[in-house]
């Protein structure tokens, strides 16, 4: 199997550096199926809140989902070494397609109860959980540049994150809220055909006899032998708790009570639009240090949280969001490149599973906490709380030698053996 990788690696080097046929096929399934997702997180708090649930009801929706999704995603790294990544990820394509237009349906045809929304959200976080591993392996197999193939990928994304709440701000005020889910359903779709016609090089596989919990050990493994990347993950908990979980239930309803639906649109693209500028930067910029150079930009995120808490007017909202998406995503790229090139293949997968599940695990305690605590303390409050978190962990991460010192690799780590 190992020579099978090399020689499938050596086929990608003679290909194009990002634009093969892989990646095209690839940055397509991405792109259309983030534009129906950019309206989800819209659709679910304004649909949630219009039922009359409110912040909390906004909160355990979105907590629903990523509860099982920060659970199940290891079981996911683990299923991608044995089935393949791409299969893992047409599957769970597919299942949402099916989730969502049910949950376009209940939002259409009748007045759906909170219990429905959150099962379904469920689902939708157990899929995501099996196709979110393979993503990361899958950028070193469709393209030789794997900084520029991510910044690629972050900039589409970011295009259709722009796009996303403002359409779906549209469709809500002229339709229902039930038509953006149709139309993520359509993405899922669409996604998952375009994965199925891809051409990859053979992957490595696990041994048939390793266990799935000798299999999850070596990822730990790997993983915790990374100060680098166990120390973000660290910072990335208490980001969960206090800033991303706090974000949307609390942002959307401040925003919207105060500006109206129109303007949380707004605000969320104009943080699309900082998004697709990081991405260029990120194309462009090969800081010797990447982890140093992505949490400097990471700084500008605190903006966000404290804009909405001060109640600043929709322009400086916009302006802030467009620098705190500038540096999220310049920070994403540099972090995903990072790991994709310092991590064997063999263990990528797994690693990715480790990774993503301890940067997530918190979000729905943050998410489910928020109005309840908001409730207590008051949202512009925790908002404030949220800011004062981002800079300290900003900080944080800068006074971690291995963080900041960890240098730029070229080429991916190639693989080895098996764990």
């Amino acid at each position: 199997m190992e020579q099978a990788v090399h020689a499938g690696d050596q086929g990608e080097q003679r290909g194009p550096a990002v634009w093969s046929r892989s990646f095209g096929l690839f940055f397509t399934a991405r792109s259309v199926s983030m534009l129906g997702a950019a309206m989800i997180p819209f659709a679910t708090a304004v649909g949630v809140g219009a039922l009359g649930y409110g912040p909390t009801g906004v909160g355990l929706a979105l907590a629903a989902w990523m509860a099982p999704f920060a659970v199940l995603i290891l079981f996911g790294g683990v299923f991608a070494d044995r089935f393949t990544p791409r299969r893992m990820m047409i599957g769970a394509d597919t299942t949402r397609v099916v989730t969502q237009g049910l949950l376009a349906a209940l939002f259409l045809l009748d007045r759906p109860q909170l219990w429905q929304v959150l099962v379904i959200s469920a689902v939708n976080g157990v899929a995501a959980a099996m196709y979110q591993p393979g993503v990361s392996s899958t950028v070193p197999r469709v393209a030789r540049d794997v900084q520029k193939a991510n910044a690629t990928l972050r900039v589409s994304e970011s295009i259709m994150l722009l796009a996303g709440p403002g359409v779906a701000g549209a469709i809500v005020g002229f339709s229902n809220v039930g038509v953006v889910f149709a139309i993520d359903a359509v993405g899922f779709a669409i996604s998952a055909a375009c994965l199925l016609l891809l051409r990859l090089p053979p992957a490595f596989a696990v041994p048939a006899e390793d266990s799935m919990w000798r299999n999850l050990r070596g990822g730990w493994h790997e993983f915790r032998s990374r100060t680098w990347m166990w120390s973000v993950i660290l910072v990335w908990i208490i980001f969960g708790v206090t800033l991303f979980g706090p974000m949307i239930p609390l942002g959307s309803v401040l925003i919207t009570d105060s500006l109206g639906v129109s303007a949380y649109g707004l605000v969320m693209s104009a943080s699309g639009a900082g998004t697709i500028v990081g991405g260029l930067v990120a194309m462009r910029a090969r800081p010797a240090r990447p982890l140093l150079a992505g949490a400097i930009g990471l700084f500008g995120f605190a903006l966000e949280p404290l804009t909405i808490a001060t109640g600043m007017p929709l322009g400086i909202l916009m302006a802030a969001h467009v620098v705190g998406g500038t540096g999220w995503a310049f920070w994403s790229v540099m972090w995903a490149t990072s790991i994709q090139t310092q991590v064997p293949a063999e263990a990528l997968n797994r690693v990715t599973a480790y990774e993503v599940a301890g940067s997530t695990i918190a979000v729905p305690i943050g998410q489910a906490l928020a109005g309840p605590v908001a409730a207590a303390v008051g949202a512009r409050e925790m908002l404030i709380v949220s800011a004062v978190v981002a800079v300290g962990g900003c900080v944080s991460l800068l006074l971690v030698p291995a963080v900041r010192g960890l240098r730029r690799m070229t080429e991916p780590v190639p693989p080895v053996q098996p764990l």
